[in-house]
């Protein structure tokens, strides 16, 4: 029935253990997640209708805009209603809502929480090589290992609708995805906890993985692009040089400057984001100077919350590095996995802390801080004189790069849904279940088969939901800026 939960949950990955307890053994945990089919027989996860208990789609997106910033609501809800893609990228709220209301096996590793198809990418190593992974990690939390497949599969099939492929293609796509995540499971099921934890995919790598060669010749061009993506590249973009020295230029509403009182918190607060990085990147950004901030909207999902871009000078003035501050606050999950209770004290940290935990290797400057902001001037209603804000840091230009969906054939989607389903198994199997997650996919096709028919249904359910949103923007229900140009997959 819908909410059905196995009784028996995985190790909760935010917890604390004893190295004295014997955890349960691999073939224990196999035969656990063999058990679960007849709690959660597979065929329930094909299941999909909106009954008449679902929260209302726009009232959730509503809500959800509740203490961002009201100017830019309007940019969040037009890239929105620009196509059902663009819907479904922004509204993690509203499937996570519905996901909490289906059948679920209860193995809870930390998951992504938002892990649509745009949100793998390119970004470069410590090392400095470039690789492939996960990429987006606001709404990270341990959850349902099956919530992130839904929301994967959802966005495969609404994403080859809207590059005009059949019926059939979408569902070829999820499958391939599906498989994937299957065969990288069991093959991670089967190694030591902290031998898993160094599989990564490097570009080299890619290169060979990949099959189709459209796939091949997208990916190698967005390698390149991805490349150039540097901090000293950016420099020319994004400053110009002023009587004052070097400024962010201005590119309202996308970029803004900001008021003194705000950017004196933003300041302080970088002071306090040095001591969550290690010693080494402490004294490496420690050796850099503040010369500019800025305010710059990103993504859809993120639109409306607090996003700074900080401009760094180090001894010589092309020696520069470009930082980012985003807002974090609560994942939409975490009311679905342990209700009103406050499980994370910092947003930003839980942010940081998921994102080290799901991949493989990470951005070195990730770290997090809280930005105390004076209370605007037409607040009236506030007893404080600030509102404190969590954040998290990390490097704004870091080779960071997305393979465009819109460019893929039906086979390159199938391919690449194949890939991003390798990803998401291998961030799954970094924390805990892998061996139960394992166990209850077994070897056959049902898990493919009841995820491809999950994916239809709800992809006729984003565009419906999508059409409902839409209207009641152009309502007026919701605000809307029509000047905003952009598309589902690039805004």
């Amino acid at each position: 029935m819908p909410g059905q939960h196995a009784i028996i949950d995985a190790q909760d990955a935010s917890g604390f253990q004893s190295l004295r307890a014997a955890p349960p053994t691999r073939a224990e945990r196999l035969a656990l997640g063999k058990r679960l089919r007849q709690t959660v027989p597979i065929a329930d996860l094909a299941r999909w209708s909106a009954s008449d208990r679902r929260d209302d789609p726009v009232e959730l997106v509503i809500a959800n805009h509740i203490g961002r910033v009201s100017e830019l609501v309007g940019v969040r809800v037009a890239r929105m209603a620009a196509s059902p893609y663009g819907f479904l990228r922004g509204s993690a709220v509203v499937m996570a809502s519905d996901s909490a209301q289906l059948p679920s096996t209860g193995i809870r590793p930390v998951i992504c929480g938002d892990s649509h198809l745009g949100n793998f990418g390119f970004y470069r190593s410590p090392e400095g090589e470039q690789v492939m992974d996960l990429n987006d990690f606001d709404e990270a939390h341990p959850g349902s290992w099956e919530w992130d497949l839904r929301r994967l599969t959802a966005s495969i099939h609404v994403a080859g609708r809207e590059n005009g492929h059949s019926e059939d293609a979408c569902s070829d796509a999820v499958r391939a995805c599906v498989l994937a995540y299957r065969d990288e499971m069991h093959d991670l099921a089967e190694q030591p906890l902290f031998g898993r934890s160094f599989n990564r995919l490097d570009v080299s790598r890619l290169k060979r993985t990949v099959r189709n060669e459209t796939l091949r010749s997208e990916i190698g061009r967005a390698v390149a692009v991805a490349r150039k993506k540097t901090s000293d590249r950016a420099l020319p973009r994004f400053t110009t040089e002023t009587g004052q020295g070097r400024r962010i230029v201005a590119e309202p509403p996308l970029i803004t400057r900001l008021p003194q009182g705000e950017f004196e918190a933003v300041a302080e607060a970088l002071d306090h984001y040095l001591a969550s990085l290690q010693p080494h990147w402490q004294r490496v950004v420690g050796g850099y100077t503040l010369v500019d901030i800025a305010h710059k909207v990103v993504g859809v999902g993120s639109v409306g919350l607090r996003a700074y871009v900080v401009l760094l000078e180090g001894s010589s003035p092309d020696d520069v590095l470009f930082l980012q501050l985003k807002q974090a606050r609560r994942s939409v999950l975490a009311k679905y996995v342990h209700g009103g209770r406050a499980l994370h004290q910092h947003q930003g940290q839980r942010v940081v802390e998921y994102q080290q935990a799901l991949q493989t290797v990470s951005d070195p400057l990730l770290g997090w801080t809280t930005v105390h902001t004076p209370v605007d001037a037409e607040v009236v209603n506030w007893d404080a004189d600030v509102i404190a804000r969590d954040f998290y840091v990390r490097q704004f230009r870091n080779m960071k790069g997305t393979v465009p969906l819109d460019a893929m054939t039906a086979e390159a989607l199938s391919d690449y849904a194949g890939l991003v389903g390798h990803l998401l198994a291998k961030g799954h199997a970094r924390t805990s279940g892998a061996s139960m997650v394992s166990g209850y996919l077994g070897n056959g096709a049902a898990a493919s088969e009841a995820f491809a028919a999950y994916a239809t249904a709800y992809a006729d359910q984003t565009e419906a939901d999508h059409a409902a949103f839409a209207a009641a923007a152009k309502a007026g229900r919701l605000p809307l800026d029509e000047t905003v140009v952009g598309t589902a997959f690039r805004p």
